[in-house]
């Protein structure tokens, strides 16, 4: 899928495609006015940028006072297809390991109109040993506008009605590709689903989740409901050379996923990651590491920038004897991870279970203590510099 000729091509055909700039308030000087840019009576102009210098453009327009009210992208046929606002955020200083940020899309499909794609992907992650059943599932969406950053979800609407006779509420699901998909040629999007699965309290029937078993169950070809996407939360920094600290449970991994594929896996000449991306990954058997054979691969491709380490509960033994945990791992290694942090350029990122955020924090409060530090301060401090990135679910 990531073969050289295949990803060349596929990258070449994504970063040629073309946006139009709308923009007000450039000023006009001598650089302005050399520029043939059409320009109608509002002061706005129109500029036609390809999608490898998006991100320069944006920086020379703010530097001639301009503001950009939309962004337009063209098909093939120099054609608008679509209408993407313009995302403003309050100014801040920038640090020295900050870029300025991209233009993030947000809520491109609603609820009322949702985008319908279509499953080209259903294949199972679990192997045989392991416990419970979870798929990758890819989506073509090569028929709309959705886009979408690393680190953002989507929403998915299941069909039939609930109990009450009203439609199903979409289900969030962590993006598990990276914004120009599995096939690198912006026409997809990935999710890593795990069928929900429990007893009923009462009963002691088995219930298994709605949306989670109508995309386990997808066939090849079926259409499914998307809507989005949403989510700041969780987006990887620009700084190539930032340490990323990932702490992962079961299909928490799809963030990370995304992360790392566009770290080690896309030839992206506006994104060379250059830095340290450490995943602890927590899960009960080895059969359930998801993605095991590509993450194994990228660690030994990339040894200098990428480092793999499990959490296999049920196992392998924490140093008390008891069983492996995420937390066990950052106690092993709180001297490193503790170094780290205190980098301006670390980030840390937490994703899965809602039931592995207290037990992670209270080994940090603990293994902060033992250092004389605060960990409610640092965290608050980190969080502020937003190099503190959680969702749990």
């Amino acid at each position: 899928m990531y073969g050289a000729s295949a990803g060349s091509t596929a990258n070449s055909q994504a970063t040629s495609r073309m946006f139009v700039y709308e923009v007000a308030g450039l000023r006009q000087n001598e650089q302005t006015d050399q520029q043939n840019y059409p320009v109608r009576q509002s002061g706005s102009v129109f500029i036609t940028v390809p999608y490898r210098r998006m991100n320069e453009e944006m920086r020379r327009i703010t530097r001639l006072g301009g503001k950009i009210l939309s962004i337009k992208p063209l098909n093939t046929n120099g054609e608008v297809t679509g209408y993407v606002p313009a995302q403003t955020e309050p100014s801040k200083p920038m640090t020295q390991t900050e870029h300025k940020p991209v233009q993030i899309p947000v809520n491109i499909y609603k609820p009322k109109n949702p985008y319908i794609g279509k499953c080209i992907e259903n294949t199972e992650l679990v192997r045989e040993g392991g416990v419970g059943t979870v798929r990758h599932l890819t989506f073509d969406i090569s028929g709309g506008d959705l886009r979408y950053l690393e680190g953002q979800s989507i929403g998915i609407i299941p069909p039939g009605a609930d109990e009450k006779g009203k439609p199903h509420k979409l289900r969030l699901y962590s993006i598990a590709s990276t914004r120009h998909g599995d096939h690198v040629d912006d026409k997809t999007v990935s999710l890593c689903v795990r069928q929900l699965e429990y007893q009923h309290p009462e009963t002691g029937e088995t219930v298994y989740g709605v949306c989670s078993t109508h995309l386990c169950n997808l066939e090849v070809g079926a259409d499914v409901a998307i809507t989005g996407p949403v989510g700041k939360e969780m987006l990887l920094p620009d700084d190539e050379n930032a340490t990323i600290i990932m702490l992962a449970t079961g299909t928490g991994i799809a963030p990370f996923r995304a992360f790392l594929w566009r770290m080690f896996k896309e030839n992206n000449p506006e994104y060379k990651f250059k830095g340290l991306a450490w995943l602890i990954f927590g899960i009960p058997y080895s059969a359930n590491i998801l993605y095991q054979e590509e993450l194994e691969r990228l660690a030994a491709e990339f040894p200098e920038n990428f480092r793999l380490t499990y959490a296999i509960s049920r196992e392998q033994q924490n140093a008390e004897g008891g069983k492996m945990y995420v937390q066990s791992r950052v106690s092993e290694y709180a001297d490193e991870i503790f170094e780290m942090l205190r980098r301006p350029n670390t980030h840390l990122y937490m994703c899965g279970l809602k039931g592995m955020e207290p037990p992670i924090s209270q080994t940090f409060t603990d293994e902060a203590g033992k250092r004389d530090m605060n960990w409610d301060e640092f965290r608050k401090q980190l969080k502020k510099e937003e190099r503190w990135h959680v969702e749990v679910y």
